[in-house]
This record gives structure tokens, sequence and C-alpha cells, in this order.
């Protein structure tokens, strides 16, 4: 198979979250144990960072990834999911995995998955680690998929262990509580290895403390420590939470003799797009009029974002939305400004939202607009519609934002 074919087989072959929703869900490391005994255990084979968290997950892998290669290390990176290609999930210095390794890897251990009836999930992290252990990294940033506990990602015994925050997101499985949430994602937290949490919340500060006591782990609130202030190439807002959870991640690294300096953090925080290829992060595609696009999806993200847009400078507001099926809506509809015009669309994956049900929903929170076959007409029409002094805003779900990209 070559690449394209390959790809056609993965997506067609393994059942995946992102794409179907709860039946690609396992809630089991027995598949991911048995895959990293067949392929030698390559986890076993390179220093690592484990990072989890409901928000900023993605953003705090880019930071660290970027102040390491600034320090001058061959540096991994797992994250999920992509926008525009699958191999964005799977980058060395920065750089994607070749198309020639996925097929590679693929047609060697075909057999294996499919026997096993394993996961997306599952191959894909046996795909990075076997791929960073080939490659000899010095350290690889590994992003949890979903949760922590069961999570394809949590064979590896990492440098430090990295919480963001907990917030109501895939409650159906992870739990319906913030409490529980923290603690499936506290399943990251291992014997000895320091942990540092983002935030620090009152419903979820005794879960994390009870489970570092029992591990005998370090812990550290990055939001109670004193840092320095550092410029960033990533303007969202939010991005200062994620910053203080980068530096006190970076402050227990230089602790155990990773050598960063002053002026790797601050070039590496500087160059995290050109350095990692970071994508949809309040990203801004145009001028004039101003187009901004951002991933957030769940209530804690787009509270924030959503606060951001308010200070904007613009004539009117342009909303291209669309959100997939297993969102509370309640939660996000309420949240956005109902002097918009509206453009609801579904993203192009079997969990989309029926653009006409996301209209008639919104329209109980006063969200007025028309419904559009595609993203892409979507967005479109939004172009058409706005002046050189409006700003057009797309988001709702990660899916649409990779349709616009």
């Amino acid at each position: 198979m070559n690449y394209s074919e390959t790809i056609s087989w993965l997506f067609a072959k393994l059942p995946m979250y992102q794409r179907i929703g709860k039946e690609a869900y396992k809630a089991d490391l027995t598949n991911t144990r048995e895959l990293a005994a067949h392929l030698k255990y390559p986890e076993r084979h390179f220093k690592s960072i484990h990072v989890a968290g409901t928000n900023g997950k993605g953003s705090t892998s880019h930071m660290l990834a970027s102040v390491l290669q600034e320090a001058g290390y061959k540096v991994g990176l797992y994250t999920s999911p992509h926008l525009k290609d699958f191999r964005e999930r799977i980058r060395i210095n920065g750089k994607t995995i070749p198309k020639k390794t996925v097929s590679g890897f693929m047609q060697k251990h075909s057999a294996f998955f499919e026997t096993r009836e394993l996961s997306f999930f599952e191959m894909t992290v046996g795909l990075a680690f076997d791929y960073f252990r080939k490659e000899k990294v010095d350290i690889a940033v590994v992003e949890v998929g979903m949760g922590g506990r069961l999570d394809s990602t949590n064979i590896i015994i990492p440098e430090v262990s990295v919480i963001t925050n907990i917030g109501l997101d895939h409650t159906q499985f992870l739990g319906n509580d913030l409490a529980k949430i923290a603690s499936e994602k506290g399943g990251i937290i291992k014997q000895n290895i320091p942990v540092v949490i983002g935030e620090t919340q009152t419903e979820t500060l005794h879960v994390f403390k009870k489970i570092a006591e029992e591990k005998g782990a370090p812990i550290v609130f990055a939001d109670k420590e004193t840092h320095l202030e550092y410029e960033s190439d990533l303007r969202g807002i939010y991005q200062k939470k994620n910053k203080k959870t980068v530096l006190a991640t970076l402050r227990t690294l230089q602790k155990k003799g990773w050598n960063i300096s002053e002026e790797n953090i601050k070039r590496g925080l500087l160059s995290v797009i050109a350095n990692t290829g970071l994508m949809g992060r309040w990203q801004q595609l145009k001028d004039m009029p101003k187009v901004i696009c951002d991933t957030a999806h769940n209530k804690e993200g787009l509270e924030i974002v959503l606060a951001q847009l308010k200070e904007q400078s613009y004539n009117k507001l342009h909303i291209v939305m669309g959100v997939v099926n297993d969102k509370n809506l309640e939660s996000v509809l309420s949240l956005f400004p109902k002097e918009a015009i509206y453009y609801f669309c579904k993203p192009n994956v079997p969990r989309g939202l029926p653009e006409e049900i996301l209209q008639k929903e919104a329209a109980l929170f006063q969200l007025h607009g028309e419904v559009y076959v595609s993203v892409v007409l979507a967005y479109k029409e939004a172009l058409k519609n706005a002046t050189i002094n409006d700003l057009i805003y797309v988001g709702g779900s990660t899916f649409v934002v990779a349709e616009v990209l």
C-alpha cells in the first residue's frame, strides 16, 4: 500500500473516537500492552513528558516541545487530533513523520492489528513510540488522547506528568463531575514521578493531592508559583494559563538535570508555530475582513475565547459554527453573542451534528442565521457578506476549523 491507501485503510478499518464516537473508546490497556510487547517495548527507549487535561494540553505540549528544541534536544511530539494531515500527530523537531514510515509500519504490523482488533488510538501510539525509538529522540512530549488512566499513551514512565486543568468534557466516558474526571486524568501520575497541575480548582485539589501522596509523587500547582513573564507567538489570552504550566514543568525538568536556559525559554515560547507547526489556536486567517479561527469546543475553552472575541474591534460579527453530536449544547450555546450573524454548518465527520438541528437549538438562545450543507460553503458565504471592517469567527469544533485551514 502507498501512503494514501494506507490512510484510507486505517480510517476505514479502525474505529476512531474523533469520527464515530463512543464505539471507538476502549476502557482497557490490555491491547496497548500487548502491542508494546509485540513492538519490543519502544516506550522504554526514550525519555518523555506526559500531558493530560481538559483544555490547553495541545498548546502546552507544543510550547514544551518548542523550548526543548531551542535547548538543542531532539524532541518527539505526539498530539491529537490532527487538523489536515494524519502525520501532524507525530513529529520530531517539528517535522512530520515521513509517509513511507507510516506505510511501512502499517504493512509490517497489519496482521497483528487486525487479529487484535486494535483501535485507531492504540495503533497510532504504537507507530509514534516505535518511530521515536528508531530516531533516538532525546525526549518526547506525549499528549493524552482522552482521560488519562486508561488512555493508550499511559504506558510511559515520564520525567514529569502534567495535568493542565479539569472541565466537563467527554463526560460519557470520564464521569459527570469534576472530581471523577480528575481521578481519571490523575491516572497518569506515576510512582515517585513529579506532577505539575496547571490550575488549582476547589473540586479537584483534594483528588490530585491524594493520588500524588499515595504515589509519592512531588506535586506542584503552576498557578500558585511565581513566574517571569514571557511573550509568545500564541495570541489566545488562554495561553497565559498554559504558559504558567509550561514554566512550572520546565523548572521541574531543570531540577532533574535538563539543560534549559532562560534564552531557550524565551526563544522557544516566541517560536512555537515555527518550531512545531501548531495550528488552530486563535489563528488569524485573513485581514480585511479579519478572520479568526479557534478549536475551543467546550464550555471552559469557549468562555475564554469568546471573552477575547468580545474585546476585538469590528463593525459586524459573523460566526461560522458547527459542532459534534455528543456536545452539551446548552452549556456552549448560552455563551455565544446574540448580536452576531450565524452561519450554521455540519463538520464533515460522522459525529457532526446536522446543521438544521444546530440552527433550531441555537434559536432557543436567540442565536440566528442560515444553514449551509458544508463548512466551506458557510465560510464562503460569511466572506461574501462581511465588509472589510467586520470580523469572522470560525469555531465550535476542531473539525470545523480543520475545514477552513
